[in-house]
Order: structure tokens, then sequence, then C-alpha cells
């Protein structure tokens, strides 16, 4: 039993890393000079908010997959 959980877990952790960093526009940032520090910050936050539901969704169908249906 504690093993599944520890493997949901790390599933959940690597599924929330991988959502926000897929969600993160880096080239159109990184490679454009007009866009400042604050700009960067605004959107990272931005991103970070929307991404809360999308990994809290995830989070509870690891958990409890008979809500999918």
């Amino acid at each position: 039993m504690m093993k599944s959980r520890k493997a949901k877990a790390k599933l959940i952790i690597l599924l929330g890393v991988i959502w926000v960093i897929v969600s993160l526009p880096l080239p159109w940032i990184v490679n454009n000079p007009l866009v400042s520090e604050s700009q960067f910050f605004t959107i990272l936050g931005i991103i970070g908010i929307v991404s809360i539901p999308f990994i809290a969704l995830g989070v509870v169908w690891t958990l409890k997959p008979e809500l999918t249906t």
C-alpha cells in the first residue's frame, strides 16, 4: 500500500512539472530582446495561476480514477 502511494505521489509531481514546463512560452520569451524582466515574471505568474486547476484535476484523477467516468 505504501509503495503504491509513493508511486502515485511521484507520478503527480512528475505530471505537474511537465505541465508547467510545457505551458511555458520560453522560445518567445528568451529569443525576444524586447521582453523585459518584469514582463517575464508577469507571464510566469499568469502561467502558474492558469496551471493550478489542471494540476489539481490531475491529482484528483490520479487518486480517484472513478471520477473521470
